[in-house]
């Protein structure tokens, strides 16, 4: 997916008595410092639990977190994002100007920058990653696990005349210019997405990226989503069955940090996570559930929450004929109990969601309707509704845990359970994560109710309400050409209270339609070992590791 100056510094950090917070982490290195900093290079091995493999190691053509927690390593884009302010900052472009009219933006690149295969990086080189995104065919599209080029400009090549981009030059070696064709606000904040990051052109057209002709975890990718090259602090070593293994670049533009190797190990259950964290087994891991919470703490684990960024929901799919009737979608809302779902499997503090928007974005409506829990008006809803038992596949994901999405197994039951007392005929659809379940529920199909959430990349209201409700899509079908044009508007506003009124009245408007059911904003936590003084969590899950930090 994938934003807020009060939300990115706002990390709690929970500590067993007499723990150490750890020293700052190091500043980041200017190009020509670096070398003499860290002569002998990182020699730490870090190994980080993961919650499943990831689905690729092509950022552009996958959208899920375990994925770009890898590619965050190795990839970079133009635009970096400040950890404490949410704001834009330089990366592999130096500096930018936007023109008058927000229709173009010119960068300034980084000199002396290598991609891992020793190619040199330059505006040649990010003009071809732009129109490869751009240029993605529909085929393509249908085939990979996740794309994100469309969710932030609209239209690829094949629908030019609706697409915001326009097109790339080279206006020398180190400047590039990016033209568009109408403003876009939310651009140098889009563009700190790991989507965006710079591929090497020799790797892309190497390892044939846009060719899915081998497959992984059940997943069509190319050779390069295998293997692949960027600009990062760590380089590309080996994908074995649950592990992938990241090596420390030698020549890094910027700060190596301490970790000369990185394993990201996978663990799909909670239990085997903790445990191995317990053993020693690794120094850290995602996705704390509430069940291992209390057992870490009384472990004297460090816990490390997260400032909540992401929406879990319930998605409903309009082609299903009974869905496309309000009140049905109305009484699906009143039957649940999210204070009960909340309480039951999310970390305290989590709050209870009535729209998209979290709270700490402008644009968050403190009055959009929400119906509340009634499950004796779900049941009269029904009968208003003619609703005659018509069987709804509910898909929900086995052998994961999200940031936004702990344990859906037991989430999926409590639901079922819930939207069966007020009558509705519920058939399971379990899937695992591993075999295509987010593009299975976010592509054209038979999934009439689903599991999923958004976790924000951004600080931008359009960042959620654009890729999940901004035109029509197979995961929900929602046909609301208003609230398309709304956004289309509102994304190219300036700053100000007219684009916030806007996005409130958006918001307002997509609650009282029910195209889905937001339940909550997440907490989400990590949990590691005495060894680690540091870690560089994030709620837009920006976490590089040349910042942990560790024990000498």
């Amino acid at each position: 997916m994938r934003r807020i100056a009060a939300g990115f510094g706002a990390v709690l950090l929970l500590l067993p008595l007499g723990a150490c917070t750890g020293t700052p982490a190091p500043a980041q290195s200017s190009a020509s410092g670096s070398a003499s900093a860290s002569t002998a290079g990182p020699t730490a091995t870090f190994n980080f639990g993961t919650a499943s493999r990831p689905l690729g190691l092509d950022p552009a053509l996958v959208s899920d977190a375990d994925s770009y927690r890898v590619t965050r390593q190795v990839l970079e884009g133009l635009v970096g994002v400040d950890e404490t302010s949410g704001k834009p900052t330089p990366m592999l472009a130096t500096e930018w100007n936007g023109s008058d009219d927000g229709r173009a933006y010119t960068f300034k690149l980084r000199d002396n920058v290598k991609f891992h295969d020793g190619t040199v990086f330059d505006a040649a080189a990010v003009c071809t990653n732009f129109n490869r995104w751009f240029n993605f065919p529909e085929a393509l599209r249908k085939q990979a696990p996740g794309t994100t080029f469309k969710s932030a400009f609209r239209a690829h090549a094949d629908q030019a005349s609706l697409s915001v981009y326009k097109g790339c030059t080279a206006l020398a070696a180190d400047s590039v210019k990016i033209d568009l064709t109408e403003p876009f606000t939310g651009f140098l904040q889009a563009l700190t997405l790991p989507a965006f990051a710079i591929s090497s052109p020799q790797a892309l057209a190497g390892r044939s990226a846009d060719v899915l002709n081998q497959n992984r975890e059940g997943q069509p990718v190319s050779a390069y989503a295998l293997h692949p090259v960027g600009t990062g602090p760590y380089v590309f070593g080996s994908w074995d069955n649950n592990t992938v293994t990241l090596n420390s670049n030698a020549g890094y533009w910027g700060d190596k940090g301490q970790i000369g190797t990185i394993n990201f190990i996978s663990f799909d259950h909670p239990q085997t996570r903790m445990q191995a964290l317990l053993d020693g087994k690794i120094d850290a891991y995602d996705s704390v559930t509430v069940g291992n919470f209390d057992q870490l703490v009384k472990r004297g684990k460090q816990i490390i929450q997260r400032d909540p960024f992401s929406v879990m929901y319930l998605g409903m799919n309009q082609a299903v004929p009974v869905l496309q009737n309000l009140k049905v979608r109305q009484a699906i809302e009143m039957a649940l109990d999210k204070d009960t779902l909340i309480r039951k499997f999310f970390i305290d503090n989590t709050s209870a969601a009535s729209q998209f928007v979290p709270p700490k974005l402008s644009g968050f409506n403190n009055n959009a309707p929400s119906l509340g829990y009634d499950p004796a008006k779900a049941k009269a809803l029904l009968v208003e509704a003619g609703y005659k038992g018509e069987e709804l596949k509910f898909y929900y994901p086995l052998n994961v845990d999200r940031p936004y999405l702990p344990t859906p197994e037991k989430i999926y039951a409590e639901i079922s359970r819930q939207l069966t007392a007020v009558g509705l005929n519920i058939k399971p659809v379990p899937v695992d994560w591993a075999d295509g379940y987010l593009q299975k529920v976010t592509s054209p199909g038979d999934h009439a109710l689903h599991l999923l959430g958004w976790n924000g990349s951004y600080s931008d209201p359009d960042n959620f309400v654009g890729p999940l409700f901004g035109q029509n899509n197979g995961e929900f079908n929602y046909q609301d050409p208003q609230v398309f044009s709304k956004i289309a508007r509102a994304r190219g506003l300036p700053d100000g209270k007219e684009r916030t009124d806007q996005y409130q009245t958006i918001n307002a408007q997509i609650a009282a339609t029910v195209p889905a059911v937001p339940i909550a904003f997440p907490i989400s936590a990590l949990a590691l070992s005495d060894r680690v003084l540091k870690y560089p969590a994030s709620p837009v899950l920006n976490e590089v590791f040349t910042k942990v930090v560790l024990k000498p």
